[in-house]
């Protein structure tokens, strides 16, 4: 497979989760098998984001910790390589929060608040004025995360391009305080619009919090039960009525999981005309969903019998990137003249 978005061996990417849950199959079409193709090619640093988790989860920091392992577990079960992917704990690099600190001399904050994606989750989580001052800080902090690893690609969705702009805004500002191209610019890679799977229940995206969700780790019966309450078409009351394609939830998992795209076009063109039922797309559905979960599922259950040996794992990503965040570090201190002695 070819690398996306004119990503070269070259680059460097800095990508992750919040640990806030197990990862979906909303993920796994999103990001994390296009993490499996580009640690084939590039460097790669992936971020559990405990501490960014934190900002808006305080009052339920357990959950946090706890979906630490359980995001990595989601990892290693998608094909995440640990030899090619540093994977990492973000509260465990002290580093990336002292660059946060000087970043934040950086920005005002009016631009913050400008910032479009925090005024959104602002307003989606009824903050108004009440707003955690690391949630609403965030933006230098994840400018921390990726100029540490002077990462140049950071895929991220439509509503996180914001965040790369601002952190191109603090890489320029410091290196012109400091007369030097000490950071690096980094440019956001979307995924293609196809990479967006909807919820099960036909809601433009899908959440483990809307209750819509796959989870990596879903067995043949949770399978066969979420694609049993897939959205159709309500129109198609009888096998022989003709069925509408266009936002019917099946036929959109369909176009993404069934590598036989003349197949799904036949079908397509059976239910418009009527005469095919709905039992008959979602059984194939859930034959192809369950030939791509099961074996995931399965290496899930493998890694999980040893939760020591998967923390072993994190401590030695974790050690690698505080490694590379240290020498990002001094370079910053070095060029504002922080190196004492």
């Amino acid at each position: 497979m070819h690398l996306p978005d004119g990503i070269t061996s070259s680059d460097i990417i800095l990508t992750g989760d919040r640990t806030t849950g197990p990862l979906h199959l909303g993920h796994y079409v999103g990001s994390l098998r296009n993490r499996v193709l580009l640690q084939e090619h590039c460097p790669q640093f992936l971020l559990l984001a405990d501490a960014q988790a934190l900002t808006d989860n305080m009052g339920n920091y357990l959950k946090v910790r706890d979906n630490v392992l359980q995001v990595a577990l989601d990892y290693l079960a998608v094909g995440i390589d640990p030899q090619k992917s540093t994977i990492f704990i973000q509260s465990l690099v002290p580093e990336l929060s002292e660059l946060a600190s000087y970043y934040l001399n950086l920005v005002t904050v009016a631009r913050l608040e400008r910032n479009p994606t925090i005024k959104d989750e602002i307003k989606m989580r009824g903050y108004e004025r009440d707003i955690p001052a690391g949630f609403l800080t965030y933006p230098a902090a994840q400018a921390a995360d990726i100029t540490a690893f002077k990462a140049t690609i950071v895929p991220v969705g439509a509503d996180q391009i914001p965040m790369i702009e601002q952190t191109n805004e603090i890489v320029r500002r410091f290196n012109g305080s400091v007369e030097r191209p000490v950071l690096v610019e980094a440019r956001a890679v979307v995924p293609e619009a196809g990479a967006r799977l909807p919820g099960i229940d036909g809601k433009a995206k899908m959440s483990k919090s809307l209750g819509n969700a796959l989870p990596l780790s879903a067995n043949p019966d949770e399978i066969r039960q979420a694609v049993k309450m897939m959205y159709t078409d309500p129109q198609h009351l009888r096998v022989d009525d003709p069925g509408q394609v266009e936002g019917n939830v099946v036929f959109t998992y369909l176009d993404v999981f069934e590598p036989d795209a003349d197949l799904v076009e036949d079908l397509k063109a059976r239910y418009r005309r009527g005469g095919l039922g709905d039992s008959v797309i979602k059984k194939h559905l859930e034959e192809r969903l369950i030939a791509l979960l099961e074996p995931i599922r399965r290496r899930r259950e493998e890694y999980a019998r040893d939760p020591a040996g998967v923390l072993g794992m994190l401590k030695a990503g974790t050690a690698r990137a505080r490694e590379v965040a240290a020498e990002t570090l001094a370079e910053v201190k070095g060029a504002m003249g922080l190196n004492y002695y």
